[in-house]
């Protein structure tokens, strides 16, 4: 039995973060190795318990995109959008929240597949898992755990297509 070929990584790291300029600074790196998807959306997911940082990471990733507008949590509205500066690989920026989702479905009132298939578009997805099988298969996902009221831990990682 031969063991599948392990992907290579471009980008891997395990970081705590203990600060917003921390959180900010890695946003910055994150999306300076991200590769554009030319053929649909730049989809990121970001997964981990309430409270562990997944919001303040796409404001702090707007930010870093030069989106001047306050970025609030989607959760009630399942997605927010954001047109980015044109300086950027990306024109706009789409927040997903699927925490409040039951059924995968519910994606198509946010035209998920218009959304997803837009090169144009970098689509950050709170709740991944909560997507079922509408989330792409082999794109990265942010994994953040609380540490304590300061401190947070991410595990993130973007490799090759298999």
């Amino acid at each position: 039995m031969t063991r599948p070929k392990a992907r290579p990584c471009i980008f891997s790291m395990n970081t705590t973060i203990n600060s917003i300029p921390e959180l900010e600074q890695f946003a910055r790196g994150f999306l300076e190795k991200l590769p554009v998807n030319a053929a649909g959306a730049t989809v990121v997911g970001l997964s981990g318990d309430l409270g562990s940082g997944k919001t303040a990471f796409v404001k702090a990733a707007a930010r870093a995109l030069g989106i001047k507008e306050m970025v609030l949590s989607p959760t009630f509205v399942l997605a927010k959008f954001y047109t980015i500066p044109e300086r950027n690989s990306w024109s706009r920026l789409v927040h997903i929240d699927c925490y409040r989702i039951e059924d995968p479905d519910e994606l198509k009132t946010v035209g998920w597949e218009k959304v997803m298939s837009d090169p144009r578009n970098l689509v950050l997805v709170e709740w991944p898992e909560n997507a079922g099988e509408a989330f792409p298969k082999n794109v990265p996902v942010l994994s953040f755990r609380f540490v304590d009221e300061t401190t947070r831990e991410i595990d993130a990682s973007i490799c090759s297509q298999p």
